[in-house]
């Protein structure tokens, strides 16, 4: 025992700048700079911002209120029937009327077409459309596109339910913003308190989601609107033509929109709530199949945007740049310095670890303290903050292995197009397309 403590001080002595900086260089010239002192001065101006235009807010509203356009509220799903009672009382008091609501039935093998029936019959759903073979979720979606008549879409999930007034919310931007072709909503998870992997996403989506897609789209490299909730101009789904088959369909349109020089736009008082896995394993396989498109549509379908061609657009380039590197680099770079250490120095890790989980818990209570500050429920925020030891481990470890899992599969095996998420059959299709 002697030996060992006599071997950890000698170990916390030689843990000079000089060591510090050879071996987290990356943590004081990327991690902070990113995701403290540049999140810190964009929500700072961004908050600064939205208090000085308060008018142009209030004359957008006025706008969308007096042209009041009919909104299809597109709801495509497989097995979602026990969700939709929610999804219909939501519906029911948002503060915008006008309002379509058509649900897809992607081939459900439970009571989905009973109880939508059902609700179609008294006028809840304006629309159901029941596929009897399963085509995956853009498949449902495309075909619920074609049957809307809104001028706006609002892509939901069936498991989501919306803040009173996150419809108006949420289509307010675009009319405040000239040439906005897609809105993103802001998540916030409903299930909690259901277990640690759902309270830990809470506080993810915080940072994650609400937190830095503020930061991404005031910088105008916001690049991703989530599946649960975003609204879309009709004519401009329709010029991309529509999300196409396979995995990962809402990367996947932000990046088509973009790329024919639409502005994507976050709006933070657009809320949905949602539902995250409840299980380590579940949200494991969550994120696998998230993390796989990454290199499917950042470096594989789309990589014509790091081509200097006609459609070039340094936004675009800097959008998937900032994200390949802050992702896939850094993950690498995180790998190969830890095996560095294992051979060099394994004895170091009995303080680099303590040294560096240090380091990031202070960058997480800053990010914490970001979240708090903006938030609308601020004890609900703060009656998490005891979890936040848990974030570095959390975010740190837990989720990069499980990203670099799924870059490396999907580098090496095409991982994304064998996930049972998706039916083979679209996913084969593709995969041609994709090459």
């Amino acid at each position: 025992m002697a030996n060992f403590w006599d071997t950890y001080f000698y170990m916390w002595h030689r843990l000079d700048w000089g060591t510090v900086m050879r071996w987290g260089w990356y943590i004081f010239l990327l991690d902070i700079p990113r995701f403290f002192i540049v999140e810190g001065v964009a929500l700072l101006y961004s908050r600064t911002k939205r208090n000085r235009t308060k008018g142009a807010w209030k004359s957008a509203r006025q706008a969308l209120l007096q042209e009041n356009p009919l909104v299809t509220v597109l709801v495509p799903g497989h097995n979602e029937g026990k969700h939709l009672y929610k999804l219909i009382q939501s519906m029911k008091k948002q503060t915008y009327k006008n309002i379509e609501l058509i649900v897809v039935d992607d081939g459900s093998t439970d009571n989905t077409a009973i109880i939508a029936r059902s609700f179609e019959r008294t006028g809840d759903i304006r629309r159901f459309i029941s596929a009897e073979e399963r085509g995956g979720k853009a498949s449902a979606a495309n075909l619920g596109l074609r049957y809307s008549k809104g001028k706006y879409i609002v892509h939901l999930d069936a498991d989501s339910s919306l803040e009173a007034d996150a419809v108006e919310k949420i289509l307010i931007p675009f009319y405040r913003y000239k040439n906005v072709g897609a809105v993103g909503g802001n998540l916030v998870v409903r299930n909690r308190e259901q277990s640690l992997t759902t309270t830990m996403q809470y506080l993810e989506y915080l940072q994650s989601i609400n937190v830095a897609r503020i930061v991404l789209s005031q910088l105008r490299i916001y690049k991703i609107i989530s599946g649960a909730f975003g609204a879309f101009p009709k004519h401009v789904l329709d010029r991309v033509g529509g999300w196409d088959i396979g995995p990962g369909l809402d990367g996947d349109i932000t990046v088509k929109i973009r790329k024919i020089d639409y502005r994507i736009v976050f709006e933070e008082e657009a809320v949905c709530k949602t539902h995250v896995p409840a299980t380590w394993k579940a949200l494991t396989k969550q994120r696998l199949r998230w993390s796989r498109s990454l290199i499917r549509f950042r470096i594989r379908k789309h990589r014509d945007i790091w081509m200097p061609n006609k459609n070039f657009r340094f936004s675009n380039f800097f959008a998937f740049f900032e994200n390949i590197f802050f992702g896939l680099v850094l993950d690498a770079l995180w790998i190969f310095y830890m095996i560095k250490i294992l051979v060099v120095d394994p004895y170091f890790l009995v303080v680099w670890f303590p040294f560096k989980y240090s380091i990031y818990l202070l960058l997480a209570f800053g990010q914490f303290f970001y979240s708090l500050a903006i938030s609308k429920n601020r004890y609900q925020v703060w009656s998490k903050i005891i979890y936040v030891p848990l974030y570095p481990i959390y975010m740190g470890y837990y989720m990069r292995i499980v990203r670099t899992i799924a870059y490396i599969d999907e580098l090496l095996f095409f991982d994304s197009y064998k996930d049972t998420w998706n039916p083979q059959k679209t996913s084969a299709k593709a995969r041609e397309h994709d090459m």
